[in-house]
């Protein structure tokens, strides 16, 4: 595994490059669910890059930026036996210049749900995912289905500026309890985590529902909240692909979304009906 710090650098090695290359970006403290990407990109490219790279552009003021999970060692390690052949390590420096051109969230799907309680987080968003696709020039991108909004509008970024990549969305990672795989489920403590499980409890209560029929998003969400009750709920949200409210449920069309707090622990999580 080659291990590179710039881009200009990680350009130059790929300038020559003919193989199809599959790319997994990541904030790191790499898990199972990341695993999972790294496993898919390497048995569909010839070639593997995955980034890590804290972005502090999409975090906002107060925000855990300086508290982020960095286990640096364990994630070349990991990178190393999953099969990756260029883990790409940069600093903000590297990426980051001034004066910069970024890129701006849509005006309705940017500040709807998380981009609604973390206003601006999805430009820091796109403007760290354009710059790294650009400079890696992937033919295969793979994002987690968890960050349902974000894999949205990485998507319609993709689509929008006409750029040449495939995004494959991957279904989220579970741990055995049922608590969707994140890097920020070691802030928990023994007994929030307890607590978090009331997210993954919230979504299965809405697929029971609807495997018996009901498709009214507002009874649904109500009963979600009841589940709910003892966190701080950001939101529960039932849309369609492309982040529009409905009204009734859509199978093959509907995504269910919930953000609560758990402790001082931001959590998302959602499911695709």
């Amino acid at each position: 595994m080659k291990i590179i710090i710039t881009p200009l650098d990680l350009k130059e090695y790929l300038k020559t490059n003919r193989k199809t290359i599959g790319f997994v970006p990541t904030m790191g403290a790499l898990h199972e669910g990341h695993i999972s990407l790294i496993k898919e990109a390497r048995k569909n490219n010839e070639l593997v890059v995955v980034s890590i790279f804290v972005n502090p552009t999409q975090f906002l003021e107060g925000e855990d930026l300086s508290t982020y999970p960095r286990k640096d060692d364990a994630d070349k390690k990991i990178c190393e036996l999953s099969g990756v052949d260029i883990l790409f390590f940069p600093h903000a420096d590297d990426i980051y210049g001034k004066d910069e051109v970024s890129v701006l969230s849509p005006n309705v799907r940017g500040y709807i749900l998380e981009g609604y309680s973390r206003p601006g987080h999805f430009n820091g968003v796109l403007t760290v995912v354009n710059k790294l696709l650009n400079i890696v020039n992937p033919t295969n991108a793979y994002f987690g289905k968890k960050d349902a909004q974000q894999l949205n509008l990485i998507s319609l970024m993709v689509k929008q500026l006409f750029m040449n990549v495939n995004i494959i969305a991957m279904d989220t990672m579970r741990e055995s309890d049922g608590l969707a795989m994140s890097s920020r489920n070691a802030y928990l403590s023994k007994e929030e985590r307890i607590e978090a499980l009331k997210i993954s409890s919230s979504l299965q209560v809405a697929f029971g529902m609807v495997n018996r029929g009901l498709t009214d998003t507002k009874v649904i969400e109500s009963k979600m909240r009841e589940t709910l009750h003892t966190l701080e709920v950001f939101y529960v949200a039932i849309v369609n692909r492309d982040f529009e409210q409905i009204q009734t449920i859509e199978i093959g069309n509907t995504i269910v979304l919930v953000e609560v707090k758990v402790g001082t622990t931001r959590l998302l999580d959602n499911i695709w009906l």
